[in-house]
């Protein structure tokens, strides 16, 4: 009897904790910012964009697709390629960061990455990692890797050794398909693969402060067979600029985040 009565007082409790959102506690809220379209740019709508970086007064893009990779830097106003670098058709191409005067791209499946010389783009070295290679990002302490998980692993910008890890969560719920990665004061802002959206988090616990919606952003008109999802940020520190752009579009955009929607 004493058993069965414990019993019911359990469940109840239970019950009234969930009621109240005590037991099993809901997402954190966290704000969501939309869109203004400050600038707009060319963009090679062959450029399959897995990396975007700015750096003094130009962009640094890594492309993906077996065959097709490459390593480039770009004219922000032109979209005009004036440097170069394809990758053997072995490897995917995948995030890019700078480090150094030197630029690192990660490749996809093939746990390889590459640093190259910034300025004329020739291969210094290379390096492993045992999980895919997606999003690269530099903190200005060490690079930050995705692998389209809810990961983020810790590199030494050395070595390229892994030295920590954290999970990407909203509350309790992992956001996984974690790609292009770009830090910016003191946050890192995530495209999520097959999305218009960007995570925003805090790099050293994981935890989602902000999301970002880009619905809209490139309209029907400029769409065409190739077009794929959104994938690339990248941001001008000295003056302020965020710039995004997908994969094969023919367009980056210059915005400004707007609270709310």
């Amino acid at each position: 009897m004493t058993i069965k009565f414990s019993l019911i007082i359990t469940i109840f409790c239970l019950f009234a904790c969930v009621i109240n959102g005590l037991a099993f506690p809901s997402e954190k809220n966290v704000p969501t910012y939309s869109y203004k379209i400050i600038n707009t740019y060319p963009h090679d709508p062959g450029a399959y964009t897995q990396g975007l970086v700015y750096a003094d007064g130009f962009l640094y893009e890594g492309t993906g697709q077996n065959g097709e990779s490459s390593l480039r830097k770009v004219d922000l106003t032109t979209g005009t390629v004036l440097n170069f670098h394809q990758l053997s058709s072995e490897y995917f191409g995948e995030g890019v960061a700078i480090y150094d005067n030197k630029i690192i791209q990660l490749t996809w499946q093939s746990n390889t990455g590459f640093h190259y010389d910034l300025e004329s783009f020739l291969l210094i070295d290379q390096f492993y990692y045992p999980s895919e290679g997606w999003g690269l990002t530099y903190d200005g302490e060490k690079l930050l890797m995705s692998d389209g998980t809810e990961n983020i692993y810790f590199l030494d910008p050395i070595t390229f050794h892994e030295i920590g890890k954290i999970q990407v969560t909203n509350g309790d719920t992992p956001v996984k398909q974690l790609n292009e990665l770009e830090y910016i004061n003191g946050q890192v802002y995530a495209n999520v693969w097959h999305s218009e959206k960007i995570v925003v988090f805090n790099p050293e616990t994981g935890a989602v402060t902000a999301w970002i919606d880009l619905s809209g952003l490139l309209i029907d008109a400029d769409k065409h067979p190739a077009i794929d999802t959104m994938n690339g940020i990248a941001y001008d520190q000295q003056n302020d600029r965020l710039f995004v752009t997908g994969k094969n579009w023919p367009k980056l955009f210059e915005i400004k985040l707007v609270p709310g929607k």
